[in-house]
């Protein structure tokens, strides 16, 4: 299984989420395969002034099936459907604790208000 991140920095395992995730800088990749990391790829997010639909799109082609945020809006969740990726909201730490949580089963998915500043555009 394939699972997207939106980072805050490039420090593999440890690198941590980002607050809205189509401001993140970096996206995140990771292979999980029986219940392990079993690869990291973080990629610069190409799409950070980006127009509806494009961060969905470039998370789709990258194979992702799964996205773990923090903040996201609804009409972005709508296209992540959209694809059949499932979108996971109100995480926090490093890629290390998030998918650890989300292998264990103990990452839900919680509503997180994202700072207004985001939606400007």
């Amino acid at each position: 299984m394939l699972i997207a991140i939106p980072v805050i920095e490039n420090k593999g395992e440890d690198s941590i989420i980002s607050e809205h995730f189509g401001h993140a800088p970096y996206f995140a990749f990771i292979k999980v395969n029986e219940n392990k990391i079993e690869e990291i790829k973080i990629e610069k997010n190409p799409y950070e002034e980006h127009g509806p639909g494009m961060i969905p799109e470039y998370i789709h082609k990258n194979g992702a099936k799964v996205l773990i945020v923090r903040g996201i809006g609804a009409r972005a969740i709508s296209f992540f459907e959209q694809y059949g990726i499932k979108v996971i909201r109100g995480a926090s730490g490093s890629i290390k604790e998030i998918v650890t949580s989300f292998i264990s089963g103990h990452i839900k998915d919680m509503e997180y208000k994202v700072k207004e500043k985001f939606h400007e555009h």
